[in-house]
């Protein structure tokens, strides 16, 4: 039993550390000299990215950061072959747990002096490693309410939101893809949990949104404006 809670430590710990792998930065300095938290928002995220160095470095940032989630809360399956596990079910809260560990690891990761992102990419990728229906019906509504109205922080909010509701509609059914007969409780809880945290951490945005002063995010533009400048580099 001791080999297990030295394992389940372990892989919490190589949760944060994923967690911090601080793509935004690493990417920014690397292959821009720019350290994109003293730039725009001055947060380490996609949008940020995508406002200060462009659609070819926000679209690596997301995806390591919604990999490093996914992997982070994946890892976990590897108790079932633990005899001493009681049961799935405990699987599934440990997966649970290894998602705030990897949204607390983005939030304040250890290889960027403890100043990160917000997190909602690495949540979705962690969510989808638990529940992908769920996790991608919040998507769908993050990409319908962005399309309409332009505003990253307000498709986050909303999708964010969205989340509980979703879980509430499909109750059971993350037990129910392992074999068990019961309510994940637990996955509901943490819905309403992330819903809440999501729009605290998007507080800001929430008063330049009722202030009108939020800035608008026009995809197609950033990708005109990046062919474009291939252009102009090819002659």
């Amino acid at each position: 039993m001791v080999i297990t809670y030295y394992c389940i430590v372990t892989l919490f710990i190589i949760a944060y550390l994923l967690g911090s792998i601080p793509s935004a930065v690493w990417i920014g300095k690397r292959y821009y000299g720019v350290d994109v938290r003293e730039h725009g928002s001055k947060n380490a995220g996609t949008t940020n990215v995508l406002r200060v160095l462009g659609t070819r470095a926000a679209i690596p940032v997301f995806a390591i950061d919604f990999l490093k989630g996914f992997i982070a809360v994946s890892i976990f399956s590897l108790l079932r072959y633990d005899v001493n596990i009681p049961s799935q079910a405990w699987i599934v809260n440990m997966k649970i747990l290894a998602v705030f560990v990897a949204v607390l690891g983005h939030i304040f990761p250890i290889f960027a002096n403890f100043k990160g992102g917000k997190g909602v990419a690495t949540v979705l990728g962690a969510v989808t490693g638990i529940q992908p229906n769920v996790a991608l019906l919040c998507f769908a509504v993050w990409a319908v309410v962005f399309m309409i109205w332009h505003y990253v922080s307000l498709a986050s909010i909303v999708a964010g939101c969205a989340f509980p509701v979703f879980v509430s509609i499909f109750s059971g059914s993350i037990y129910a893809r392992h074999g068990l007969d019961h309510t994940s409780i637990s996955f509901l809880v943490f819905s309403f949990v992330v819903a809440i945290a999501l729009v605290w951490t998007h507080r800001k945005n929430v008063g330049r949104l009722l202030d009108g002063t939020e800035n608008k995010i026009d995809l197609w533009k950033y990708f005109s404006d990046e062919i474009e400048k291939r252009r102009d580099a090819n002659g």
